[in-house]
């Protein structure tokens, strides 16, 4: 059975989109087709597959749409930041939702809300919540790391040079302790002010090229260095591209930045 997939990205962090709206085409997502899709030399090429289901089929509640979302290693992910605005794409070129209007899209890590500015999308992030610091280490070294969860965790650290990340072929060591479930690390320097670059090894997934969630527990963490007054916009580049991150005075993250879908067509991964 061959089934249709779409291709796209939001600054270089790439997914496989399934469109499944009733949710009768693959049941449950099994982790052997995620990674079968996520293989860059024997499948289409991935950092993860979105499933594009509404909430009803799978017995979900709080939006029409579902962001039903899997890590390129077949794994659960609460959250994407670049996925939630790729989806939202989707849903807008195929005319299932109104530019005009925000777009609700349920996820494994609450309701979030995107709005249209032409070919920028706005995802209103939620809260974010500051737990306690710990450390990650790379190779023998160890560095400070502080701990903000954005709906999924992360363990942000300030480096001199994003060089001193490593590799990034394997994942960061972390304190199993304050991240039982694993975490995903980002490695961040300062270009200027209220504007950082960033590196980031994705649980589930390894280095990406961009992620959104990361980008933005990562000026979370700058602007709590710095003092910033709420409302300051930071500009976070990564490897990807570009996204401007806002941390409102009602306690909100506010990530903009492009979506571009490449490809559709018909796989029987």
């Amino acid at each position: 059975m061959t089934y249709p997939f779409l291709k796209g990205h939001g600054t270089e962090n790439d997914f496989v989109l399934l469109p499944d709206h009733d949710g009768s085409l693959h049941g449950e997502l099994s982790a052997e087709r995620v990674r079968a899709l996520c293989d860059r030399r024997a499948g289409l090429g991935a950092d993860g597959v979105l499933r594009v289901v509404r909430s009803e089929a799978l017995g979900e509640s709080g939006a029409e749409w579902f962001m039903d979302y899997r890590n390129s290693d077949g794994s659960l992910s609460e959250m994407c930041g670049n996925g939630v605005r790729v989806f939202a794409r989707h849903l807008l070129d195929e005319g299932l939702v109104d530019a005009d209007r925000p777009i609700e899209v349920a996820t494994r890590g609450g309701v979030k809300v995107v709005t249209v500015s032409g070919d920028l999308l706005t995802v209103d992030m939620g809260k974010p919540l500051l737990g306690v610091d710990s450390t990650v280490t790379v190779g023998e070294r160890a560095m400070a790391a502080a701990n903000v969860d954005m709906g999924n965790p992360h363990a942000v650290t300030f480096v001199d040079d994003l060089a001193e990340a490593g590799s990034l072929l394997e994942a960061p060591g972390h304190d199993v302790d304050v991240y039982p479930h694993g975490v995903n690390v980002e490695f961040v320097v300062r270009r200027g002010e209220h504007h950082v670059a960033m590196r980031v090894h994705e649980r589930g997934s390894g280095e990406t090229r961009s992620c959104g969630t990361g980008a933005c527990a990562v000026m979370v963490a700058t602007a709590v260095l710095d003092g910033a007054p709420r409302g300051t916009e930071y500009r976070v580049d990564v490897p990807g591209g570009t996204l401007s991150i806002t941390w409102t005075d009602d306690d909100r993250i506010l990530m903009t930045g492009p979506a571009v879908l490449v490809a559709r067509g018909e796989t029987d991964l």
